[in-house]
C-alpha cells in the first residue's frame, strides 16, 4: 500500500509541478532523508537532528538563490558529489577495512551534503532540461526497474553474495538482473520517445543504463554500512512496510549525478 502511494506521489511531481514547486517538493525529500542521515551517524537528541535538516534546508536555499539552473554553473556543482560516490564505492568494496572514519559523527555526517545535495540539484536540473518528464521518469524507472530486475534475478539465481559484510542479501545475480531490467527499459524509452538514434547513441544508451545501476546499488550498499555501523535496521520507520526516506531514495541519491552527467556528455558530443 505505502508503494501505491509513493510512486504516483512521486511521478505527479514530476508531471504535474512547476520548477518552483518542484524544487521544493524534491527539498523536503531531502530534509527528511537529512533528519534520517543524522540518526544514522549517531545523533539521537531531536533538536540535534532537526539542527542537520535546517542545516541542508540552508545549504539548498542558498544554491536556489545564488546558482542559475540554466547556467553551466549549476550541472558542474551538481557533478562535484561524483567523487564522493567514488570515494563511498572504495569504502563499500574494502569494508570493513579503512572504517577508522566511521568513528567521527562529524565526518560521517558531512556526507549528507553530497548525497543529498547532488540529489536535490540533479533532479533539479533535469526538470529544466527539455523533455524533463521523459527525463525524470527515465531515470525512476531506471532504479525501479534495477530493483525489481535485482530481487528476481536474485531470488532465482543469488548464490554469490555481492557483499556480505555490508549487506548479506544483495547477490551478483540481482546486480545483473538489475542492469538487464534497467537496459531493457532504456531500449523501450529511446524506441518509443527518442527515435533516430545512431549507432553511437544507442551504446551510449546502454552505458548510461549499466552505469546508473552500477552506482546506485554502491548508493545502497553505503546506507546499509551506515546502518550496520549504528546497529539498526532501518533509518526510520516513517514508511510502513518500507523504513524510512533514505531506504527509498539511496539508490536515487547516488544514480542522479551519473545519470546527469552522461546525459549532459550526450547533449554536448
Amino acid at each position: 500500500m505505502t508503494a501505491i502511494v509513493l510512486a504516483p506521489l512521486m511521478l505527479a511531481g514530476i508531471f504535474w509541478l512547476p520548477d518552483a514547486g518542484f524544487r521544493v517538493f524534491i527539498a523536503l525529500i531531502a530534509l527528511i532523508g537529512a533528519w534520517e542521515w543524522s540518526n544514522l551517524v549517531g545523533y539521537k537528541k531531536s533538536i540535534s537532528r532537526l539542527g542537520v535538516a535546517a542545516g541542508v534546508a540552508a545549504l539548498l536555499v542558498v544554491l536556489h538563490l545564488i546558482v542559475d539552473v540554466h547556467s553551466l554553473a549549476w550541472p558542474l556543482i551538481s557533478l562535484v558529489p561524483l567523487v564522493w560516490w567514488l570515494f563511498a564505492s572504495v569504502v563499500v568494496i574494502s569494508y570493513p577495512k579503512r572504517i577508522e572514519w566511521l568513528s567521527s559523527r562529524k565526518l560521517k555526517l558531512s556526507t549528507l551534503v553530497p548525497v543529498l545535495g547532488g540529489f536535490w540539484m540533479g533532479l533539479v536540473w533535469l526538470k529544466n532540461q527539455d523533455q524533463s518528464a521523459l527525463l525524470l521518469t527515465w531515470l525512476m524507472l531506471l532504479v525501479w526497474g534495477a530493483d525489481i530486475g535485482a530481487y528476481f534475478a536474485g531470488r532465482a539465481f543469488g548464490n554469490r553474495k555481492l557483499a556480505p559484510k555490508v549487506s548479506p542479501g544483495k547477490t551478483w545475480a540481482g546486480v545483473y538482473g538489475g542492469m538487464a531490467a534497467s537496459m531493457l527499459i532504456s531500449v523501450c524509452i529511446a524506441f518509443f520517445f527518442l527515435p533516430g538514434f545512431s549507432l553511437k547513441g544507442w551504446l551510449w544508451l546502454l552505458l548510461i543504463s549499466a552505469a546508473v545501476v552500477a552506482i546506485s546499488v554502491i548508493g545502497d550498499l553505503f546506507e546499509s554500512l551506515l546502518k550496520r555501523n549504528r546497529g539498526i535496521k532501518d533509518s526510520s520507520a516513517l514508511l510502513p512496510g518500507h523504513g524510512g526516506v533514505l531506504d527509498r531514495i539511496d539508490s536515487l541519491c547516488a544514480a542522479t549525478p551519473v545519470f546527469v552527467l552522461l546525459w549532459f556528455v550526450l547533449m554536448v558530443v
